[in-house]
Protein backbone atom coordinates (compact mmCIF):
# COMPACT_ATOMS: atom_id res chain seq x y z
CA UNK A 1 0.00 0.00 0.00
CA UNK A 2 1.26 3.94 -0.65
CA UNK A 3 1.32 6.44 0.93
CA UNK A 4 -0.08 8.12 4.67
CA UNK A 5 -2.36 5.27 6.63
CA UNK A 6 -5.45 7.55 6.79
CA UNK A 7 -5.41 7.37 3.11
CA UNK A 8 -4.79 3.73 2.10
CA UNK A 9 -7.78 1.52 2.33
CA UNK A 10 -8.26 -0.46 6.01
CA UNK A 11 -5.87 -4.20 6.04
CA UNK A 12 -6.52 -5.82 9.12
CA UNK A 13 -5.76 -8.89 10.69
CA UNK A 14 -2.91 -12.02 8.94
CA UNK A 15 -6.26 -13.06 6.84
CA UNK A 16 -6.24 -9.70 5.17
CA UNK A 17 -2.59 -9.54 4.67
CA UNK A 18 -2.60 -12.87 2.89
CA UNK A 19 -5.52 -11.56 0.70
CA UNK A 20 -3.19 -8.79 0.08
CA UNK A 21 -0.79 -10.91 -0.65
CA UNK A 22 -3.18 -12.94 -3.55
CA UNK A 23 -3.65 -9.42 -5.40
CA UNK A 24 -0.14 -9.24 -5.33
CA UNK A 25 0.45 -12.38 -7.04
CA UNK A 26 -2.18 -12.47 -9.15
CA UNK A 27 -2.42 -8.94 -10.55
CA UNK A 28 1.10 -7.96 -10.97
CA UNK A 29 2.80 -6.00 -13.38
CA UNK A 30 5.31 -8.17 -15.72
CA UNK A 31 7.48 -6.82 -18.68
CA UNK A 32 5.42 -8.42 -21.14
CA UNK A 33 2.24 -6.07 -20.18
CA UNK A 34 4.13 -3.50 -20.01
CA UNK A 35 5.55 -3.88 -23.36
CA UNK A 36 1.70 -4.25 -24.86
CA UNK A 37 0.87 -1.05 -23.27
CA UNK A 38 0.47 2.05 -26.06
CA UNK A 39 2.32 4.97 -25.69
CA UNK A 40 -0.30 6.71 -23.73
CA UNK A 41 -1.36 3.65 -21.58
CA UNK A 42 2.98 3.68 -20.44
CA UNK A 43 2.68 7.72 -19.68
CA UNK A 44 -0.61 7.28 -17.48
CA UNK A 45 0.10 4.29 -15.89
CA UNK A 46 3.78 4.23 -15.78
CA UNK A 47 4.31 8.06 -15.59
CA UNK A 48 1.43 8.95 -13.29
CA UNK A 49 0.23 11.09 -16.75
CA UNK A 50 -3.19 12.46 -17.32
CA UNK A 51 -5.46 12.38 -20.26
CA UNK A 52 -7.20 15.08 -21.94
CA UNK A 53 -10.98 15.70 -20.62
CA UNK A 54 -13.48 14.41 -23.03
CA UNK A 55 -10.88 12.69 -25.45
CA UNK A 56 -10.82 9.39 -23.85
CA UNK A 57 -12.41 5.89 -24.65
CA UNK A 58 -14.44 5.74 -21.76
CA UNK A 59 -15.65 8.72 -20.42
CA UNK A 60 -18.98 8.32 -22.27
CA UNK A 61 -19.21 4.66 -21.93
CA UNK A 62 -22.55 3.51 -21.11
CA UNK A 63 -22.54 0.03 -21.51
CA UNK A 64 -23.27 -2.54 -18.43
CA UNK A 65 -19.03 -4.53 -17.38
CA UNK A 66 -16.61 -3.88 -15.82
CA UNK A 67 -13.13 -1.99 -15.88
CA UNK A 68 -9.80 -3.64 -14.83
CA UNK A 69 -6.33 -2.48 -14.82
CA UNK A 70 -5.06 -2.32 -18.18
CA UNK A 71 -1.50 -3.61 -16.82
CA UNK A 72 -2.43 -6.40 -14.47
CA UNK A 73 -6.12 -7.38 -15.48
CA UNK A 74 -7.02 -6.68 -11.97
CA UNK A 75 -11.13 -6.04 -11.46
CA UNK A 76 -11.40 -2.30 -9.92
CA UNK A 77 -14.31 -0.70 -11.26
CA UNK A 78 -18.19 -1.32 -12.19
CA UNK A 79 -20.26 0.56 -14.37
CA UNK A 80 -23.10 -0.03 -11.83
CA UNK A 81 -21.05 2.84 -9.56
CA UNK A 82 -20.20 5.31 -12.73
CA UNK A 83 -21.71 8.29 -13.28
CA UNK A 84 -21.65 10.98 -15.15
CA UNK A 85 -19.71 14.08 -13.75
CA UNK A 86 -19.15 16.33 -16.22
CA UNK A 87 -15.28 16.51 -16.23
CA UNK A 88 -14.74 14.28 -19.43
CA UNK A 89 -13.20 11.48 -17.63
CA UNK A 90 -14.85 7.86 -16.40
CA UNK A 91 -16.05 8.31 -12.66
CA UNK A 92 -17.01 6.13 -10.08
CA UNK A 93 -18.59 6.34 -6.72
CA UNK A 94 -16.39 3.48 -5.53
CA UNK A 95 -14.10 0.11 -6.10
CA UNK A 96 -15.80 -3.16 -6.97
CA UNK A 97 -13.33 -4.13 -4.28
CA UNK A 98 -12.26 -1.37 -1.86
CA UNK A 99 -8.72 -3.36 -1.28
CA UNK A 100 -8.40 -3.26 -5.27
CA UNK A 101 -6.92 0.21 -5.31
CA UNK A 102 -4.72 2.25 -3.10
CA UNK A 103 -4.12 5.94 -2.26
CA UNK A 104 -1.72 8.03 -1.22
CA UNK A 105 -1.39 11.88 -1.32
CA UNK A 106 -0.70 13.77 -4.44
CA UNK A 107 1.07 16.92 -4.05
CA UNK A 108 1.95 17.84 -7.83
CA UNK A 109 0.94 20.74 -9.16
CA UNK A 110 1.06 23.01 -6.10
CA UNK A 111 -2.31 21.60 -4.63
CA UNK A 112 -2.78 18.60 -2.07
CA UNK A 113 -4.87 15.62 -3.85
CA UNK A 114 -5.39 12.06 -3.28
CA UNK A 115 -3.92 9.80 -5.83
CA UNK A 116 -5.66 6.29 -6.99
CA UNK A 117 -3.11 3.41 -7.97
CA UNK A 118 -4.02 -0.62 -8.65
CA UNK A 119 -3.17 -2.46 -5.45
CA UNK A 120 -1.83 -5.18 -7.70
CA UNK A 121 0.29 -3.43 -10.30
CA UNK A 122 1.03 -0.06 -8.39
CA UNK A 123 -0.70 1.62 -11.96
CA UNK A 124 -1.49 5.19 -11.67
CA UNK A 125 -5.02 5.42 -12.43
CA UNK A 126 -6.71 8.87 -11.58
CA UNK A 127 -7.62 11.06 -8.19
CA UNK A 128 -10.24 10.85 -5.66
CA UNK A 129 -12.04 13.06 -4.89
CA UNK A 130 -15.07 14.34 -2.18
CA UNK A 131 -17.66 15.55 -4.90
CA UNK A 132 -19.25 12.28 -6.05
CA UNK A 133 -23.23 11.95 -5.61
CA UNK A 134 -23.86 12.34 -1.53
CA UNK A 135 -26.56 9.42 -1.80
CA UNK A 136 -23.46 7.25 -2.66
CA UNK A 137 -21.21 8.23 -0.56
CA UNK A 138 -19.93 11.34 -1.84
CA UNK A 139 -16.95 9.99 -3.42
CA UNK A 140 -15.86 10.29 -7.10
CA UNK A 141 -13.00 8.12 -8.60
CA UNK A 142 -11.80 10.11 -11.72
CA UNK A 143 -10.03 7.59 -13.36
CA UNK A 144 -7.74 7.93 -16.93
CA UNK A 145 -9.13 5.61 -19.70
CA UNK A 146 -5.67 5.10 -20.42
CA UNK A 147 -5.15 3.02 -17.23
CA UNK A 148 -8.67 0.91 -17.96
CA UNK A 149 -9.94 -1.64 -20.23
CA UNK A 150 -13.35 -2.50 -20.41
CA UNK A 151 -15.10 -5.90 -20.27
CA UNK A 152 -18.62 -6.02 -21.15
CA UNK A 153 -21.19 -7.71 -19.32
CA UNK A 154 -21.77 -10.06 -21.74
CA UNK A 155 -17.92 -11.08 -22.37
CA UNK A 156 -16.92 -11.31 -18.61
CA UNK A 157 -17.55 -15.14 -18.66
CA UNK A 158 -15.69 -15.60 -21.64
CA UNK A 159 -12.40 -13.18 -20.25
CA UNK A 160 -12.70 -15.19 -17.14
CA UNK A 161 -14.50 -12.66 -15.11
CA UNK A 162 -17.29 -14.37 -14.67
CA UNK A 163 -17.63 -14.08 -10.92
CA UNK A 164 -18.84 -10.00 -11.95
CA UNK A 165 -21.91 -11.54 -13.52
CA UNK A 166 -23.69 -11.23 -10.80
CA UNK A 167 -23.65 -7.60 -10.73
CA UNK A 168 -25.48 -6.97 -13.65
CA UNK A 169 -28.32 -10.25 -13.53
CA UNK A 170 -30.27 -8.36 -10.66
CA UNK A 171 -29.68 -11.70 -8.61
CA UNK A 172 -26.81 -9.98 -6.09
CA UNK A 173 -30.55 -8.11 -3.89
CA UNK A 174 -28.04 -7.49 -0.81
CA UNK A 175 -25.91 -5.18 -3.25
CA UNK A 176 -27.81 -1.91 -4.07
CA UNK A 177 -25.43 -1.02 -7.08
CA UNK A 178 -27.55 0.07 -10.23
CA UNK A 179 -26.76 2.34 -13.08
CA UNK A 180 -30.02 4.10 -12.59
CA UNK A 181 -29.64 5.41 -9.36
CA UNK A 182 -26.38 6.67 -10.25
CA UNK A 183 -27.17 8.54 -13.23
CA UNK A 184 -30.49 10.02 -11.85
CA UNK A 185 -28.26 11.70 -9.13
CA UNK A 186 -25.19 12.54 -11.47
Amino acid sequence: MHGDASDAPSIDGAGARRQEENVSNTYRKTPEALSRLTDVQYRVTQRDGTERAFDNEYWDNHEPGIYVDVVSGQPLFSSTDKFDSGTGWPSFTRPIDPDAVATKVDRSLFMRRVEVRSAGADSHLGHLFDDGPRDAGGQRYCMNSASLRFIPAAELEAEGYGEYAVLFTGTNSADSRTTDTHEENA
